[in-house]
């Protein structure tokens, strides 16, 4: 470790392949708590580099939990957190309208860190029974279209590193893992970033793990498309900034979104989201979101056709029968 952190002192990077080794040496405890923090100090002090975060992500899929879901073209939507908006489930909504639409989604994600209620909170509220089996976490998607990895069952490098984050107190580049570890590798990801430079950066990384992505950000640091401002997208195919009459929808008032205190009043919210009895603007911020979603994995529908696609799964009742069937068979 003396010699990692004399480059890193030094303004030197480190490879991919450097980054992946540190993360296994930490997980075979052979650096200190103290060094770890160093190392994490001094990353977050210079910003970290693609090939860091690219190594770190490497690391950490190398010595956790594989699930092999290759045969069904997933994808995962999932929103970077910490943007300190409080909103309630919208990308976990947005999963379950696009699997309504007939897509399969894999959903990797955890409990809240700054919010009432993360997509781990919402779906342990409605019973449900979290799994590392890859077998059930086929059958979900082949009878349900949808299934959820909880990450602390198969991140296990995470573990090595919390008592260092914890005692931190600020944000480290292993903030910034979450969306791209999914350990079924998803062919297509649909990633809400709350900045900008975070945008920049994730797009360097899925440019090269990713077969279809999109990500997405709104203006006013949401890291979702939030309809409380225009909005920007970054896909494998384009780069534009939408208003949102672009796509048909009214500017709405940030409190339209928020997500309650309660982890019940969050529940509450998405059980009428998906069973559409929502407010007219819960409801059109998850479509905004689904809608996209479609778009990543089918790039030749315009939007138009992606939108209508996610309202007919909403409206029709099928986002909530997937959310109905994946409770019963998870609980």
């Amino acid at each position: 470790m003396k010699e990692i952190l004399e480059k890193l002192i030094s303004g030197e990077t480190f490879t991919r392949a450097q980054m992946k080794d540190i993360l296994i040496a930490i997980t075979e405890q052979k650096f200190s708590n103290e060094q770890i923090a160093g190392l994490l100090t001094g990353i977050q002090m210079r910003s970290i580099t693609t090939d860091e975060l690219l190594g770190l992500r490497d690391g950490i899929l190398a010595t956790g939990k594989p699930v092999d879901l290759s045969p069904y073209k997933v994808v995962d939507i999932v929103g970077t957190g910490g943007d300190g908006k409080n909103t309630f489930n919208i990308s976990t909504c947005s999963c379950f309208v696009v699997a309504g639409a007939g897509y399969k989604v894999a959903k990797h994600g955890n409990y809240s860190a700054t919010s009432v209620s993360g997509a781990g909170n919402v779906l342990e509220e409605h019973g449900v029974k979290f799994t590392a089996d890859n077998d059930k976490l086929k059958e979900n998607i082949e009878k349900c279209n949808f299934t959820y990895m909880h990450a602390p069952l198969f991140a296990y490098a995470m573990k090595f590193v919390a008592p260092v984050r914890k005692a931190l107190q600020v944000p480290t580049c292993f903030n910034l893992l979450g969306p791209i570890v999914n350990p079924c590798r998803p062919q297509y990801q649909v990633l809400g970033t709350a900045t900008l430079d975070q945008m920049r950066l994730y797009h360097s990384v899925l440019q090269q793990i990713s077969e279809g992505y999109s990500i997405v950000t709104s203006l006013d640091v949401y890291d979702e498309i939030s309809l409380t401002k225009d909005f920007k997208v970054i896909s494998s195919s384009m780069e534009q900034v939408f208003s949102c009459s672009d796509i048909g929808f009214e500017r709405i008032n940030p409190t339209e979104i928020y997500g309650g205190s309660t982890k019940q009043e969050a529940k509450k919210i998405f059980d009428d989201v998906l069973s559409n009895t929502s407010t007219a603007a819960q409801k059109n911020v998850v479509l905004a979101n689904s809608a996209f979603s479609i778009n990543c994995i089918c790039p030749e529908k315009n939007i138009r056709e992606c939108f209508l696609e996610a309202k007919e799964s909403l409206e029709s009742g099928k986002a909530k029968e997937v959310l109905n069937k994946y409770v019963e068979m998870n609980s």
